[in-house]
């Protein structure tokens, strides 16, 4: 984890030489790194990480808001285990055989495309508070018994604080995930986070 993090950093400050450039410019791009884990259940633990590529760009502002479009690419990685056997029930073809492999820890890989808008407001002149949702289709890698391998969609309701310094501007952003495929698959439980994204972007 410490080497993807420093790898993560050494991304961000290499970035900063080459794309800063206008800070009026109506598109930011960036980093941001995050992790989080399930809200509390009885069926199955989650736990995750992961990394963004962030490219803002500001559609509108006014007096008091600005409103802006976010596309980011992501990385997550994701360790699920079920903790409640009787969650496959008995009727399920192969409960017991699924049982016996489902509750086995197990590392999930997702690749995600979020597509979201945020909006933002101003508190201070280097300070803005915004809130930002997105939804993105997403691949998994890994089928588990609460979401099918493959295809599905990833929801996220963030809200966010940023900080300007110069030309960087860096963001805290506490959100909320759910993952699922709107019933395109046989699984799709899905899974529901609590995270907290850690953002720097510069203008281009």
């Amino acid at each position: 984890m410490y080497k993807k993090v420093l790898l993560f950093v050494v991304a961000i400050f290499g970035s900063i030489p080459f794309y800063a450039q206008d800070k009026h410019s109506k598109f930011e791009f960036g980093f941001a790194y995050g992790f989080g884990n399930e809200f509390k259940n009885r069926n199955y633990t989650y736990t995750n990480e992961y990394f963004k590529v962030q490219l803002f760009y500001k559609i509108k502002s006014t007096r008091n808001f600005s409103y802006e479009f976010l596309l980011q690419p992501e990385l997550n990685f994701g360790t699920h285990q079920l903790t409640n056997l009787y969650f496959i029930e008995p009727d399920d073809p192969d409960y017991l055989a699924k049982r016996e492999r489902f509750t086995k820890l197990k590392n999930i890989r997702d690749y995600v495309l979020n597509i979201g808008f945020l909006m933002r407001k101003p508190v201070l002149k280097s300070c803005s508070v915004y809130v930002f949702g997105s939804v993105g289709p997403m691949i998994t890698d890994t089928e588990t018994e609460r979401l099918s391998k493959g295809f599905a969609f990833s929801d996220v309701l963030a809200l966010g604080f940023t900080f300007k310094y110069n030309k960087v501007t860096f963001d805290v952003r506490p959100n909320i995930r759910h993952v699922s495929n709107a019933g395109l698959q046989k699984t799709n439980s899905g899974y529901n986070t609590k995270n907290i994204d850690f953002g720097v972007s510069i203008p281009l």
